[in-house]
């Protein structure tokens, strides 16, 4: 993936009524990971979930659909970990083993980047016990207003549901 300015990414901003070392939680450790990522309706499965860099990860997302249940795997890196307010990791479409999809398998034009980069940045708002943490969210190399945007804004939309008491 192009770390161009013009490369496509999806940018999203929300703040969440729960501390930053909670917030940092449910990106960094899988039981909580795999409890809200994914559109609605989806259940993921986490294979492989190493935070620390250089560690790997490997989840499958199921869907319902009225065909069956429709699987996507994705898999990734772990490229920085700045706890509690900076997480980066890779993440590509790929098969249960891992191996990462091209962009004709994945039904995309050639040249469309089969690894992109999510950046997860924290800013605690408010005292660090019961203060908010504003979540900025880049998605490098998915296009604003597309699917994969669609994608996050319901993923975080279950991650807020998760954090309401």
């Amino acid at each position: 993936m192009s770390n161009s300015d013009t490369a496509p990414a999806v940018i999203i901003t929300r703040t969440f009524d729960a501390p930053i070392d909670t917030v940092w939680s449910m990106f960094a450790e899988a039981e909580h990971f795999g409890a809200w990522y994914g559109p609605q309706g989806a259940e993921l499965e986490v294979q492989r979930f190493e935070p620390e860099p250089g560690g790997g990860r490997l989840v499958c997302m199921r869907m319902p659909t009225p065909q069956g249940t429709h699987e996507m795997w994705f898999t990734g890196e772990f490229v920085e970990l700045d706890p509690p307010t900076r997480l980066v990791y890779t993440e590509s479409v790929c098969d249960a083993t891992g191996r990462v999809l091209t962009a004709t398998e994945m039904g995309m034009p050639d040249g469309a980047p089969t690894t992109t980069r999510v950046v997860v940045d924290l800013t605690s708002v408010g005292s660090a016990a019961d203060g908010s943490t504003q979540l900025t969210l880049t998605h490098e190399g998915i296009p604003a207003g597309s699917p994969g945007e669609m994608g996050w804004q319901m993923a975080l939309d279950k991650l807020a549901a998760r954090l309401t008491p």
